[in-house]
Parts: structure tokens; C-alpha cells; sequence
């Protein structure tokens, strides 16, 4: 296919609308979205992407309905500890950038625990992106830099970030048809090639990722050098 991008991130929009389309509950896109979600992690790491980010619960999110929340927190909790041994038997590395502390503590506790059991894979690393915002990212991080009390760098401060070890994404792809990254990674993906598309989520499929990285393929990146 070409030149793949080291670390691909996406946002996954769409879920609510294509449940709503189909006249089916708000619940059934989510499980719709999650089912995709796994099934696109694994097509991910064949294409030969190291490690991919997925925007999986903003802060804003968690604004939401407690209906609509305790409904994600079961998929959480149905999902997780299965797809944790499977991320494990893959050599994927499951990491979860994000402030957990604004879960239920039965569920904050499911997602450490999947990143203790996945911990040591070699193939990639898949971030799921929950209690995530780019901005509070951003001020957790000055704020340790302020307790630390000392000016950084670029470097430094990107070790104070959810994200710290992993490259900045190459390629950043919207789902839903909507054109803004919504408080995604803004200092991670200052670089980022931008991809958008209409699908919805749960339908974005694997080829539809192939036409994203056909996409990456195509553009030059100069990093304003040239």
C-alpha cells in the first residue's frame, strides 16, 4: 500500500446517528461501534501500523445522560477483560490515555486491569482514549510542570502528556462528516495528516481505512521546511 503511517488516531463519531437512522435505540449504536472498534484494532495492526489511538470517551462525553453512560459503562464492562486476553494473544499493547478517576471505580478498575494483562506486547500498542480531552490533557501536564518547577521543552513537556512514550500520530481520520478534531490530541497531532470522512462509525469499514492510508500515501509532508 505504500508509505503507512507509524501511529494512526481516530476519532469515532458517529454511533447515536446510525442508530437513529435505523430507528433503533442509542444503545445499539454504541454496541455497534464497539463491535467495530475491535473488529478495526485488529485490521489496524495487519496493515502494519505500530500504534493506533482511538477517541473512545471525551470529558464532554461524560456530560451525557446517566442513561446513556451507564449504557457505555456496560459495554466496558461486557467488553473489556475478553478483548484485553485477545489484545494479549495478538502482542498488542493496550494503553488507556485519559483521567480514569472520572469512571465508576468497578469500571476504571476493568481498564487497569487490561493494561496490566497486555502490558509487554510487541506487535503495537492500541490507546483507547477514555475520560480523555486535549485540553485537560494539556493542563495536567503544566500543572505537573508547574509542580516540578522548572521550564521545559517540546520533549519534556510531551513526557508530562496521557501519551508519553508514543509518537506523535501521523495520521488523524474523522468519522461521521464532520469537519474539527473536536479537543483531540491538540498538541499531539499538530502535524497529523487530516483525513475525514461521511461514514459513521459502525460503518466504517476495513476498506474504508485502506482508502484513508491510500490517502496518507499520496501527500507530501514538509513540516513547513520546504
Amino acid at each position: 500500500m505504500g508509505n503507512i503511517p507509524r501511529h494512526v488516531a481516530v476519532i469515532m463519531d458517529g454511533n447515536r446517528r446510525w442508530a437513529k437512522r435505523r430507528l433503533l435505540p442509542g444503545a445499539a449504536g454504541h454496541r455497534a461501534g464497539m463491535n467495530r472498534m475491535i473488529a478495526l484494532s485488529e485490521h489496524v495492526f495487519d496493515c502494519g501500523v505500530e500504534y493506533c489511538t482511538l477517541f473512545a470517551l471525551s470529558t464532554e462525553n461524560l456530560s451525557r445522560s446517566e442513561e446513556e453512560l451507564e449504557g457505555l459503562f456496560r459495554l466496558f464492562r461486557t467488553y473489556f477483560p475478553e478483548n484485553a486476553e485477545t489484545l494479549k494473544r495478538r502482542g498488542i499493547t493496550l494503553r488507556v490515555p485519559g483521567d480514569l478517576s472520572l469512571l465508576p471505580p468497578d469500571v476504571a478498575e476493568i481498564i487497569r486491569a487490561g493494561e496490566a494483562t497486555t502490558a509487554g506486547g510487541t506487535r503495537g500498542t492500541l490507546a483507547l482514549a477514555i475520560g480523555y480531552g486535549g485540553r485537560q490533557d494539556i493542563l495536567q501536564a503544566v500543572n505537573r510542570a508547574v509542580e516540578g518547577g522548572k521550564k521545559l521543552g517540546e520533549e519534556e513537556f510531551s513526557s508530562l502528556l496521557y501519551t508519553a512514550g508514543m509518537p506523535e500520530p501521523d495520521l488523524l481520520i474523522r468519522t461521521g462528516n464532520e469537519l474539527r478534531i473536536s479537543n483531540f490530541l491538540l498538541w499531539q497531532a499538530a502535524y497529523a495528516e487530516l483525513y475525514f470522512t461521511e461514514k459513521l462509525f459502525p460503518d466504517f469499514s476495513d476498506e474504508e481505512f485502506d482508502k484513508a492510508l491510500a490517502a496518507y500515501a499520496a501527500r507530501d509532508r514538509r513540516y513547513g521546511k520546504r
